[in-house]
């Protein structure tokens, strides 16, 4: 029997491992964040800076429509990477998991225990029949008791906590520029510059102010914000210099 065919009975459905320990589904989910945009997230002294490409395919589309940053709470915020419709439910997840904190307990939700609960939600799509696993990845940044924290989940479930890291197509080239010059005593401006530096490499030096969006969790003020259009141009176009 070829290898090929072998592998068919064990990718029908998500509650089937296969016989060397694979869940053929969960790693198809992956592959659907691989082939997503790139975004990226750097810890810096100030905060915590996302940038994502969003990689406009047609000159017909509007740039403004395409939204790949997210506020969930006032100090926190999301990037994604993969099926945007899956990002954009588990994002009303997270908000919806932040107000439940505040009526409850009457304060912020803490950045980790946020990921942890998106996290195990994802988890339970890989666990039983009837459902298919969400195909995007998210990179969660916030400020929780005077630090900065940078979470990266994944289809699985699995939850990773970075200094620096990228998501998407571009992640192996992103990885190999953090690896070579990261830096956590970076001022804010220098990590979106560090940033813009190996979204550049990821796309092979295809974007432009258009197609990059900025969102920033400031140490100081405590709070998450998405840079302006005319913010980033700025940035760009000191980038470009």
């Amino acid at each position: 029997m070829q290898p090929q065919q072998s592998q068919m009975g064990y990718d029908r459905a998500i509650t089937v491992f296969s016989p060397d320990g694979r869940l053929y589904q969960v790693e198809y989910a992956r592959e659907a964040v691989k082939r997503g945009t790139t975004a990226v997230g750097i810890k810096c002294k100030e905060g915590v800076v996302l940038i994502v490409d969003k990689r406009v395919s047609s000159k017909l589309l509007e740039p403004s429509s395409i939204e790949k940053i997210f506020q969930i709470d006032a100090h926190i915020g999301v990037a994604s990477s993969g099926l945007v419709g899956d990002a954009r439910s588990l994002v009303d997840r997270a908000r919806v998991e932040s107000q439940i904190n505040r009526v409850s307990y009457d304060e912020a939700i803490d950045v980790e225990t946020l990921a942890k609960k998106l996290c195990d939600h994802m988890q339970t799509y890989t666990q039983f029949g009837g459902a298919r696993p969400y195909g995007t990845a998210l990179l969660i940044a916030g400020i929780a008791d005077g630090r900065c924290h940078l979470f990266e989940t994944d289809p699985s479930g699995t939850l990773l906590e970075y200094k620096a890291t990228g998501i998407g197509i571009g992640r192996p080239a992103v990885m190999k520029v953090f690896e070579e010059e990261f830096n956590p005593e970076h001022s804010c401006k220098e990590a979106i510059l560090l940033g813009l530096k190996a979204l550049h490499a990821a796309t092979e030096g295809k974007f432009d102010v258009n197609t990059v969006e900025i969102g920033l969790v400031s140490l100081q003020s405590g709070t998450f914000r998405k840079m302006a259009p005319e913010e980033v141009a700025v940035c760009v176009e000191t980038f470009e210099q």
